[in-house]
């Protein structure tokens, strides 16, 4: 009998017919999520048999949410997603400069999803523009709730009362052109970034992961993007003090016994499968990221920042059409995974974009729930098209020999693999 996923005490307690509600969003989504949820059902029942199985249950938001009950996020979308604790969707329109506010940062907000985790994992064989993709292996945090996406914004009519504040605490001079320029507010909190930040390390250790890196602009911006960055130390020594071997606390036998002695200490703690908690400036992190990606393992970063590093970084491993994302409160168990790409309005009707990414993030979630058998059927399943050389338009006209699927063959391609054995979980 189907029924609702729960959380007690931090853990998901997950029926065997778990109700999930889904979006399919604008644009593409009707058609990626009707490649993908008979994928999603075929690996159930491969890695289950009847044993197991999902109670897909359709909610509105954004267009199709607007024409037919004229709002963009119906009460009732909200409610369901509430109550199910665990959600799906395709990509949703969002007007620049005008018009409703991001559906998916309202989601966010709405639930305090607060970490966005994006994995960023190479398929051989996939198109990509770097020499060796193979090497970029990391998975992001991103901040999902406060920065410049808190929205707090005043065109430069409404803000006198910011201007006089300004003018008060001598910041007004810094303002090049105070008379017509419009403002925006970034909202960095102690509270936010501890919570957020050993959920980043949380997730290191339970993966056995090496490094969590802290990315920020704390040299310009100290009062919030520097008190992240110190924050997050504050939080892993206070909280996690035999797991972890810091960038602090490296400098302060460098500073002390000399750089031997600060080398024997991170070489010692590595032994001892400790998690490394260094930092790095966000402009220094996108070279870095490309010079030497190998040095990046976990990265925790502020909302605007890992909005940019994690598309980039998805591009440097074939894009976004093939990159997941989670939103998650780790403390309550909500949670909307979600393809990461855009509506693609051109492209509409014409079945023939990549479904990889609401396929991946599906195997997020799937992962999250503890169905780790079905995550592994369709990663491999996508592997091994890739490498067969089985794919949609984006990748086929890279690809050499290539056969090019619709999005729903490549659909029926992933199903078949995985229902006549071609892959297995691990």
């Amino acid at each position: 009998m189907a029924a609702y996923i729960k959380q007690d005490k931090q853990q998901l307690n997950v029926p065997d017919q778990p109700i999930i509600p889904y979006i399919v969003g604008d644009g593409i989504g009707p058609e990626i999520w009707a490649a993908a949820q008979p994928v999603f059902d075929a690996a159930i029942t491969k890695a289950y048999g009847q044993k197991r199985g999902v109670e897909w249950q359709e909610v509105l938001a954004g267009e199709k949410a607007y024409d037919q009950t004229g709002e963009w996020l119906p009460e009732a979308t909200v409610k369901a997603l509430e109550k199910a604790l665990i959600g799906i969707k395709g990509p949703l329109t969002t007007p620049i400069g005008k018009g409703h506010r991001s559906i998916n940062v309202t989601l966010r907000q709405k639930f305090d999803l607060y970490a966005c985790v994006r994995p960023i994992h190479y398929f051989v064989g996939t198109p990509t523009p770097i020499r060796h993709p193979e090497k970029v292996e990391m998975t992001v945090f991103r901040e999902n709730t406060e920065d410049i996406y808190a929205g707090i914004e005043y065109k430069n009519d409404a803000a006198q009362s910011l201007m006089q504040v300004l003018e008060t605490t001598g910041q007004l001079s810094k303002v090049r052109f105070p008379d017509d320029s419009n403002y925006a507010i970034k909202p960095i909190s102690k509270t936010g970034s501890q919570r957020f930040i050993a959920s980043a390390i949380d997730y290191a250790i339970a993966h056995n992961r090496h490094k969590v890196t802290l990315v920020h602009k704390g040299n310009i911006m100290k009062y919030t993007e520097g008190a992240f960055k110190q924050w997050g130390y504050d939080i892993a020594a206070a909280n996690y003090q035999d797991q972890v071997f810091t960038q602090p606390e490296y400098d302060a036998i460098k500073a002390t016994d000399g750089p031997a002695a600060a080398e024997k200490a991170l070489e010692s703690a590595r032994q001892h499968h400790k998690i490394i908690i260094d930092d790095i400036i966000t402009d220094n992190f996108f070279q870095q990221a490309l010079i030497n990606p190998t040095n990046f393992d976990v990265v925790a970063t502020c909302n605007l920042n890992g909005d940019y590093i994690s598309d980039a970084l998805a591009a440097q491993v074939g894009g976004i059409g093939i990159a997941p994302s989670a939103n998650i409160n780790y403390h309550t168990g909500q949670a909307i995974f979600e393809a990461t790409h855009g509506t693609a309005p051109q492209f509409v009707g014409q079945n023939k974009l990549n479904p990889s990414s609401i396929l991946l993030s599906g195997a997020m979630m799937f992962d999250y729930l503890g169905w780790t058998e079905v995550s592994d059927l369709i990663h491999e399943a996508i592997s091994q098209a890739i490498k067969q050389k089985q794919v949609t338009w984006d990748f086929a006209q890279e690809i050499d020999g290539a056969t090019e699927l619709s999005t729903s063959e490549f659909g029926k391609y992933l199903e078949n693999l995985i229902l006549t054995d071609k892959v297995s979980s691990k």
